[in-house]
């Protein structure tokens, strides 16, 4: 797939999905990541007016579910994050997050994540370990 296709493609599976709900568009892919970006507004906040944590958690699955989507052979396979780890850095009450995702292990059967979630400014706002299992697709 081309880098256009996925991105093409990234705004189909994300039709009437948690992540059209948060605004998540996928913006850039490579041999090995895939970026995201979520805005921050008060959709996304927590009642002090700063950027929720489960919206950073719910964007780093997105991000990294779909850079294993991406990358591996979903004709035969299908994927499922099955554990995820998150520490928050920094806060944020505006603007746009950024998460990338790249590999740290990616095996057969469970792929590990690590995914920075950063603001416009690379300020580092969290960081993120996804672990996603891919499982064989009835026939």
């Amino acid at each position: 797939m081309t880098k256009e296709e996925i991105l093409t493609l990234s705004k189909k599976v994300c039709k009437n999905t948690l992540m059209e709900t948060l605004d998540i568009e996928f913006i850039e892919v490579g041999e090995d990541y895939l970026i995201a970006k979520m805005p921050v507004t008060p959709r996304v906040h927590q009642p002090e007016g700063v950027l929720h944590g489960g919206a950073t958690v719910a964007l780093a699955e997105s991000v990294g579910s779909f850079a294993s989507y991406v990358f591996l052979d979903t004709d035969e396979f299908f994927v499922r994050g099955i554990e995820i780890s998150a520490n928050h850095l920094k806060s944020v009450s505006e603007g746009f997050v950024y998460a990338k995702a790249t590999y740290l292990h990616k095996g057969r059967t469970t792929q590990l994540w690590n995914i920075r979630i950063t603001d416009a400014e690379e300020n580092l706002i969290s960081i993120v370990k996804l672990t996603t299992i891919t499982l064989p697709k009835k026939k």
